[in-house]
């Protein structure tokens, strides 16, 4: 079967997780737990500012290797605490547009992966619950199951990836129900 054959599963799929997100994030609004205000914000924010961080991910305490990780002041500043890993932004308001235009790029070519998976290993006209199996668990891959390494490495709390799990599951449901409604016939 040509890839061009699948094109229009690709697209509408994305579309319609990128609907189902929208509805998630700013109709069901479950995702307000992920993130926790400080109660000192702006003297963080301040002491932050001070360092002129450029935008990236930093950890503190900080150890350029894993030997520094047995220094007793390093260990000192672990038992002290806080452990944290901050994400620095570019200043100015978060681009939504430019966020939302990823996210669409990301489900498209989410739906992409899912095409080519079902290209090599189904037909036309293979039945219906097999394509949405098929293109379903890609996309559970791709959605759900990323999330669960910020758990385990990012100090992200669990119930924040199960949340975004469950949006995964939700995603992998309606790419496999487009991909299974709109299959090539034989």
């Amino acid at each position: 079967m040509p890839f061009g054959s699948l094109w229009l599963q690709v697209i509408v799929s994305a579309v319609v997780v990128f609907v189902a997100s929208s509805i998630i994030h700013m109709v069901l609004k479950y995702h307000k737990a992920d993130v926790k205000s400080l109660p000192n914000e702006d003297a963080v924010r301040e002491a932050l500012a001070k360092g002129n961080p450029v935008p990236g991910i930093y950890f503190t305490p900080h150890c350029a290797d894993m030997k520094q990780m047995k220094e007793p002041a390093i260990v000192a500043k672990f038992e002290k605490g806080p452990v944290a890993m901050v994400t620095v932004y570019p200043k100015g308001a978060p681009m939504l547009p430019k966020h939302l235009a990823l996210w669409f790029a990301f489900s498209v070519l989410v739906s992409f992966v899912a095409a080519y998976v079902a290209r090599h290993t189904l037909r036309p006209g293979d039945g219906g619950m097999l394509v949405m199996r098929i293109t379903g668990t890609v996309a559970f891959a791709a959605y759900a199951l990323s999330h669960v390494s910020d758990s385990i490495w990012k100090g992200q709390p669990w119930a924040n990836t199960a949340r975004a799990v469950v949006d995964g599951a939700i995603y992998a449901v309606l790419t496999g129900l487009t991909f299974r409604l709109l299959w090539p016939a034989a």
